[in-house]
């Protein structure tokens, strides 16, 4: 039995912890041979053990996604490494200061900004480069969230920067879908990572405060995000393009 991205070549940037490292691992699974881009080097380490022992593909590669001359030559160094790149998941990103924009100072704006949203251009632009010189179609998707959608005080950089995401998702995605380029986002609500963890800073009562506003009443666990995205690269969505997906339990619906 063949899986969903049986013997694709994919790269997952922020692939170290929480969701990235959930979807790696699945794409692993689904057979895929995953390449793992981060900052986070012990980490990430850990995330390809966890693949490899488990059978599966993976290696890691240290990489700054605002770093354009750096992830253009992670790409390179995929195709040649393993023939070319099939599907991207564009997840590597920061939650930034939760503070009122009158609080919330230039350089941790411009640090929000340069990860969450100049970071998945680059990502974007690179891959999309291999892709047009392979000629075979591919499948990007980028992490947005649910504050991509809505918007939430105290949140300016990263609720710009996620509107951001799924604006340059749908723009690209009809800019490629003549090369059979699939382009879409993930819009996650609350999930079970360590970014929720400081978001909440631990707090019992705020934690019971977002479950409390979320219809299913729990937050997700981060591989509910990565089946999402495991199927919005494989051959189950070969129609689906453009797309801003909330995986939310049904938060920004209300």
């Amino acid at each position: 039995m063949t899986g969903m991205v049986q013997d694709k070549v994919i790269l997952v940037t922020g692939g170290s912890t929480g969701i990235g490292r959930a979807t790696a691992q699945i794409l692993a699974r689904e057979g895929a041979t995953v390449v793992i881009a981060d900052l986070q080097d012990a980490e990430g380490a850990h995330t390809v053990e966890s693949i490899t022992a488990a059978g599966g593909r993976a290696e890691y590669q240290h990489v700054d996604v605002s770093d354009y001359d750096a992830v253009r030559a992670l790409i390179a160094g995929i195709a040649a490494r393993h023939g070319g790149l099939d599907c991207a998941f564009n997840n590597a990103g920061i939650e930034g200061p939760t503070a009122k924009i009158m609080e919330l100072s230039v350089a941790d704006w411009q640090r929000v900004i340069a990860i969450n949203l100049t970071g998945v251009y680059i990502c974007m632009k690179c891959e999309l480069e291999q892709m047009l010189k392979q000629q075979r179609g591919g499948a990007i998707v980028s992490t947005a969230s649910a504050a991509g959608l809505i918007g939430i005080p105290g949140a300016a950089a990263y609720n710009s920067a996620k509107h951001g995401v799924v604006g340059l998702t749908k723009t690209v995605a009809l800019e490629y879908a003549r090369q059979n380029i699939r382009v879409n986002a993930v819009c996650p609500g609350f999930i079970e990572t360590p970014m929720l963890d400081r978001v909440t800073d631990a707090s019992v009562k705020i934690r019971e405060q977002l479950i409390g506003s979320v219809p299913l009443r729990r937050v997700a666990q981060p591989h509910e995000i990565g089946d999402a995205v495991a199927w919005l690269m494989s051959d189950k969505s070969t129609y689906v393009t453009g797309v801003a997906l909330p995986v939310d339990g049904g938060w920004v619906a209300q």
